[in-house]
């Protein structure tokens, strides 16, 4: 995973947490499920990349 898209995942992520926060404080039901939504979607993306990266790491293993 390159460091850029670890980036966008974690600022996805943070945002998400922030609105979940302010919906929190507000007692804003859709924002708090969009920021959870939000939070969701950017670990399934990191879950994912982790995924790529460890059949990368297993290719490379059998071609050395």
């Amino acid at each position: 995973m390159s460091f850029t898209d670890k980036a966008k995942n974690k600022a996805q992520e943070l945002a998400g947490a922030a609105k979940e926060r302010v919906g929190d404080m507000t007692d804003n039901e859709r924002l708090r499920a969009e920021g959870a939504t939000e939070q969701s979607d950017a670990r399934a993306r990191q879950a994912g990349e982790h995924v790529k990266d460890a059949g990368r790491d297993v290719r490379d293993a059998f071609t050395k």
